[in-house]
């Protein structure tokens, strides 16, 4: 008889001690979304420390990710206008690309790659990051369905990222076009981090917060990327063509034709004071 009281005793403390385990492990994961997405090992751009490793051989040329915002609030009109939010982001976007016409023939030994992605709750990619072809993103961005659901930002960055280690270029840049916070999935703050320093500083990343305070993605000023504000279609359009036209085509070029790291030597060596032959 004492036996099984005993016994009945250490079933109840077995669990007693389970059911606290439970708890504490609710509490600690009913964190802030961007903790619990961060704490997920979900993200292939938090799954190790090593540097990004491109699918082929690398050279000279720019790619650009190009990621839209397509969550619910899209469907708002934007400050000034009838038309919704997603209407306006679009055509600045497409007016944007139109200077990449002009570019090609300036520089036709200089390869641009282009590719556009749309992201919700989920991430979609429309056209890869592959050589610059307008009529495939006008399509595309026309063929986009009306926005709904979540904002999955960090997702979507990590996707970009992925698409550019394939395209073949050592010059890599993201632009985000967003008109709110992430809500899903793993958070931009993390992934910028992982980016800036698993690449090395080889992707870098613009950020153009519509109709939203800028300062809600000061983040990517620390990973020495650049976040600008546009409240209204008139500022959109002339904030992606600052980004676009005047800082990354141009950057591209200017950058000249070897390697950042190589390119970076260079400079250390030109610094350098010349040597007296003996």
């Amino acid at each position: 008889m004492i036996r099984r009281i005993r016994v009945e005793r250490a079933r109840r403390t077995a669990a007693t001690v389970a059911v606290a385990a439970a708890l504490l492990v609710a509490t600690a994961c009913a964190g802030s979304p961007d903790a619990d997405a961060d704490s997920a090992a979900a993200s292939p751009a938090g799954a190790g420390s090593d540097k990004y490793v491109p699918e082929g051989d690398e050279g000279l040329g720019a790619s650009i990710a190009i990621v839209i915002d397509n969550s619910g609030s899209m469907k708002e009109e934007a400050e000034g206008d009838d038309r919704p939010k997603y209407i306006v982001a679009r055509e600045a976007i497409e007016a944007m690309l139109a200077s990449t016409d002009s570019f090609a023939v300036r520089q036709p030994d200089f390869p641009i790659n282009v590719g556009l992605y749309w992201f919700s709750s989920k991430v979609t990619p429309m056209v890869p990051v592959t050589r610059y072809n307008r009529e495939a993103l006008r399509t595309a961005l026309d063929a986009m369905p009306e926005p709904e659901g979540g904002t999955a930002i960090g997702r979507a960055m990590d996707a970009a990222r992925e698409g550019l280690y394939r395209a073949g270029t050592f010059r890599k840049y993201i632009l985000v076009v967003t008109d709110g916070e992430n809500t899903t999935g793993v958070s931009p703050r993390r992934i910028a981090k992982e980016i800036d320093r698993r690449s090395e500083g080889a992707v870098r990343m613009y950020f153009v917060a519509f109709d939203i305070d800028a300062d809600r993605f000061a983040f990517v000023r620390d990973v020495r990327g650049e976040v600008v504000g546009a409240r209204n279609g008139d500022a959109l359009r002339t904030r992606l063509d600052e980004i676009y036209r005047g800082k990354i085509l141009s950057e591209a070029v200017d950058a000249g034709e070897t390697h950042p790291a190589a390119a970076g030597s260079a400079a250390r060596d030109s610094a350098k004071p010349p040597t007296t032959p003996r």
